[in-house]
Order: structure tokens, then sequence, then C-alpha cells
């Protein structure tokens, strides 16, 4: 009955897509030819530049998101980008993120990407080889030499929720095979490790899980999988011996949010072969002070957006104290489990 429901919840994520913009640049690419080839009865309207339909003033993302579009594109330069300063790896030498997708399958109530962008359509950019080309260049001039190179690849998407129909991480993979110096990190909240299982695992790849209580998912993680299909595609990965990160970010402070999350973590990592754990992430709910102020100007229903938050270098968030307070005692339940030197935590 689990089976059945699982994959009945697997389908109802798999969007129709009932347009199809296709940039002229990008119409004679390979990965155009994959993804049209899926979606056969999808009206394709062939266009300038995808920013003419992605940049349109005027947009409703909320409502967009209830029925995506897909845009295919090629990317211009810039390929990569230095990491952000919301992740805790931003000041590790050598680390950025790419763009290979723009926007998310799923709606997270808290994700920048709804303040980032005007539309809630998905962009794939199919000229995947220079993205990886750039990763090379750069691999070869890195700024500290003894240590990798380490990018992420899903940092404005979930890159492995779409592999069933656009098979980008699966090509990111065997990119990693090639360059051992360099370490992808895919961060994702699906469920969907079958979709990679039988590439084998590849040292230089973290899989990276993003974790909540089942009552914050409900809330909050709109469209994602439920807790237990996502902790069993991460059991699922470790056992094929792959590289693996778990992700508590950002960490919701609601009423009796301790007693939440410690019981918990307390329960996960019970369940868990803790010495397979490459490291923890931690960060409370922050974003661009920008971004935030555009999503409330949409008069945003969540309750996330009417709490009382301090500005820090531009940057919304839980004012120091109680964010530090939070941390420091989440901190103290995982180490119970692992090591506080494989906690990697925004502050």
């Amino acid at each position: 009955m689990e089976k059945k429901y699982f994959r009945k919840f697997v389908k109802n994520l798999r969007p129709n897509f009932s347009h199809i913009y296709v940039e002229d640049d990008a119409s004679s690419y390979p990965l155009t030819k994959i993804i049209l080839s899926k979606f056969s009865i999808s009206n394709i309207i062939k266009i300038n530049h995808y920013k003419d339909i992605f940049n349109r003033r005027g947009q409703d993302f909320q409502l967009q998101k209830s029925s995506m579009n897909l845009i295919l594109a090629k990317k211009k330069e810039p390929f990569l980008y230095p990491a952000s300063e919301m992740v805790q790896e931003y000041n590790t030498p050598n680390t950025f993120y790419n763009t290979p997708i723009l926007n998310c399958l799923y709606n997270c109530d808290y994700c920048f990407l709804q303040g980032m962008y005007d539309s809630g359509n998905i962009v794939i950019f199919v000229n995947e080889d220079d993205l990886m080309n750039a990763i090379d260049k750069k691999a070869d001039d890195r700024e500290d030499p003894s240590k990798p190179m380490v990018v992420s690849i899903s940092y404005n998407t979930d890159i492995l929720a779409l592999e069933n129909i656009i098979p980008l991480t699966e090509r990111w993979i065997n990119f990693a095979k090639k360059r051992h110096d360099v370490l992808i990190e895919v961060r994702t909240k699906s469920a969907n490790f079958n979709s990679i299982k039988h590439i084998g695992s590849v040292e230089n790849v973290i899989l990276s899980w993003t974790l909540s209580p089942q009552y914050i998912c409900d809330r909050y993680e709109h469209g994602t999988p439920p807790l237990k299909y996502r902790v069993k595609a991460l059991k699922n990965a470790i056992v094929c011996g792959w590289t693996v990160r778990i992700c508590f970010d950002p960490i919701i402070l609601i009423d009796n949010w301790y007693e939440l999350y410690s019981c918990f973590l307390r329960e996960l990592f019970t369940d868990l072969d803790i010495s397979k754990i490459k490291d923890v992430t931690l960060g409370v709910f922050r974003m661009n002070k920008d971004y935030f102020k555009r999503i409330l100007k949409r008069e945003v229903k969540s309750d996330l957006y009417y709490d009382d938050y301090s500005v820090e270098n531009g940057t919304i968030v839980i004012e120091s104290k109680q964010r530090d307070d939070a941390l420091n005692s989440i901190e103290d339940v995982i180490s119970e489990f692992i090591p506080k030197s494989k906690i990697l935590t925004w502050r």
C-alpha cells in the first residue's frame, strides 16, 4: 500500500508543462531535443530570449507555481558565481555555485526564489557544456590549489527532483567523474534517489538532503515528499556508498520548536548509520532584505513573513541572541550523535 501511495505521489509531482518556450539559441542542443521528446503534447513556442518571458512585469509567482511552464534557454556568462554568504561554506576557498536551472518544482514558504524572480516558471539552460567548461577553467586556477573546488549545482533549484524528466543530475555526476579535484554538491528535498542509483557512487559528489520535522514539511514545504520518503532515499544512498550530507536549514522557530526538533533529530539519528554521514549543516530562516520585501508586497499568507526580525548586512534574520541560543541548543542535540567538528552552522 505504501509503495502504491509513493508512486501516486511521484506521478502527481510530475508537471505537465502545457507550454514550453524555446529560445532560438537553444533549439539545436541535445538536451532540448531530449526534453521536447518527453512532452509531445505540450505547446512549443519559439522565443528570442528567455527573459522576454521570465522577466515580464506583472506576473503572479504563486499563480504560475500552480501550473508551471518550461523555458529552454542558452546560458550566457557568467557561468559560475562565488558562494553566497547565505550558505555555510561561503568563506571556504574555491567554493562556488552555478545555475543549470532557475526555479524549483517545489514551493516552500521560506524559499528566496519567490523574492528573487517575478516568474514561477522553470528555466533550463541547455548548454551544460559551457557551465562545465567554466568549472574546468576555474579548477585549473584555484585560489587554494591544495584544496578541491566545491560547486553547488542546485542552489537555485532542486535538480534531483526533476531528474525523471530532465536527466541533468546524471550528466553532472558524469562530469565529476572526470574532475577529481572538483567536489559537486547536489542539495535536494526530493525522494528521487532511484533515478540516479544505477550510476554507482562517485566519491567527489555530495548528495545533501534537507530534512525537517513532518509538521514543518506540511506547514511550510509545499509539494515536497513526506519526511519518511526523503529519509528512505537518504538511507538508500548511504547503503549504495554515496557521500551524504544532512541539512537542517532553515530551522523554523515556531512555538514549541525545541520539543519538535529535538524529538525529530533524536528519532532520525537513532535510525541512521551515523558513521556514514559526511557532515550536517544548520541555519535559521534568513533572506536577502530586498527579496523579503518583494514577497511581503504580494501579501504573502505565510506567518513566516510577519515575525520579528532584525536586519544584518542586508539580511533579514532572527536577532542574534535568539538565533545563537537556538542554534546552540540544536547543536547540543546533534552532538549527542555526531562530533561537533562535523556540524557546519550559519550564524
